[in-house]
């Protein structure tokens, strides 16, 4: 399976193509837009939640509510393009560079600006800002949800929550289930399952906001009932939790990864870090604790997959740090574009996504790529193996 995305945060829509997914996988556009609505809301998100109301159109791919096999097509329309028309106009203009509005040459701290513009040579920065946007995550949540409908089908539960929020830290979750974790997190302004550390965590969001400044946080997500061996230790290039760690920090602002007890395990012995075999005729071989996050040599063991991200800061401030036209070379306040000053819970939704996409493209590639019931029928044979192996 892949996907890939286009568009740009003030253009007329943006789409993904994703190729790959099997046939007979049951879909529906309430489903992208569940995910959708998901990702707008947060305590901390700023106007253009309130102006896109994301709404996806299936163009290609599913017939009566299932899939083809074929590549699928998803678009979503901007709201506020109506406004951005002359400014992103996609036709030459006869306007010279000095008329047109909202020519950006002060690079912001911490964006793509500067790098992306001395590299494809762009005087204009908002050639750059507006496909660095976060906007585009818009798409690869859509597409994350086709992949949670895939794993869905095949017994596989994701969830994600916020665990960190500008130095509030939660309580470590203790939950009955994914499902119950995620019941308490949906009705959390920040995806807290910790209510009293949510509370802090928004009063830190709002502090922020106040003072013009924004603050990021750590998210984690949990994926449950994936079978023992998807991934390879063969080569570095087949490991999945390498290749969900890339898909993590691939999202904007995201500076670091971890797994399970994570950077923790510099600070202990091995034998406090480890995870011990044990086995019972019901389940077959499992783990007594899951300390390495339901990985070992680049394959999953079994155990709920536990994968945490960390998110800085937005970089658009409405108190911005100091920058240098690229014009005139002298020292200026970073321009402002409409921004949030936390999209930390808005974060975790896209880390759910990334993480529900490696897995389902590992599985699909590993149990069969046609359609859905024979992946279903393989993974039931590899779950009976394991268990009698």
């Amino acid at each position: 399976m892949r996907y890939l995305t286009a568009g740009e945060s003030h253009g007329p829509q943006l789409t993904t193509i994703i190729e790959g997914v099997p046939a007979g996988v049951p879909l529906t556009a309430e489903d992208i837009n569940n995910e959708l609505a998901r990702r707008q809301k947060g305590h901390g998100r700023g106007r253009r939640m309130q102006i896109e109301k994301d709404q996806v159109k299936i163009v290609s791919g599913v017939r009566h509510g299932y899939t083809l096999g074929s590549p699928i097509t998803l678009v979503v329309e901007n709201n506020d393009w109506k406004h951005w028309t002359n400014i992103m106009g996609i036709e030459p203009t006869e306007l010279d560079e000095a008329d047109i509005k909202r020519k950006v040459s002060r690079p912001r701290p911490g964006h793509a600006d500067l790098n992306g513009a001395i590299k494809y040579g762009h005087r204009d920065m908002r050639n750059v800002l507006e496909r660095s946007s976060a906007r585009e995550t818009t798409v690869r949540v859509a597409a994350g949800a086709v992949a949670k409908k895939v794993l869905s089908e095949l017994g596989i539960q994701v969830g994600g929550h916020v665990l960190e929020i500008g130095g509030v830290k939660a309580q470590p979750a203790q939950y009955e289930s994914l499902s119950q974790l995620q019941e308490v997190t949906e009705e959390s302004p920040v995806r807290c399952f910790d209510s009293t550390a949510g509370v802090k965590m928004m009063e830190a969001i709002d502090q922020a906001k106040q003072n013009g400044d924004s603050i990021g946080g750590i998210v984690e997500v949990i994926v449950e009932g994936v079978p023992v061996g998807v991934g390879s230790y063969v080569h570095y290039d087949r490991k999945l939790d390498s290749k969900i760690a890339a898909a993590v920090i691939s999202i904007n602002a995201f500076k670091g990864v971890e797994f399970g007890i994570g950077f923790k395990a510099a600070e202990v012995p091995g034998s406090q870090v480890h995870d011990e075999i044990i086995w019972d005729e019901q389940a077959g071989y499992t783990r007594r604790t899951n300390n390495l996050g339901g990985f070992e040599g680049g394959m999953t063991t079994g155990m709920p997959i536990v994968v945490r991200g960390v998110m800085k800061p937005i970089p658009t401030l409405y108190k911005p740090l100091k920058s240098v036209d690229i014009e005139t070379k002298e020292p200026f306040e970073a321009s402002i574009e409409r921004s949030d000053s936390c999209a930390v819970p808005a974060a975790s939704v896209v880390a759910e996504s990334v993480v529900a996409w490696e897995l389902a493209n590992a599985i699909v590639e590993q149990f069969g790529q046609d359609r859905i019931q024979l992946i279903q029928e393989n993974i039931e044979k590899a779950n009976e193996w394991a268990r009698n192996f």
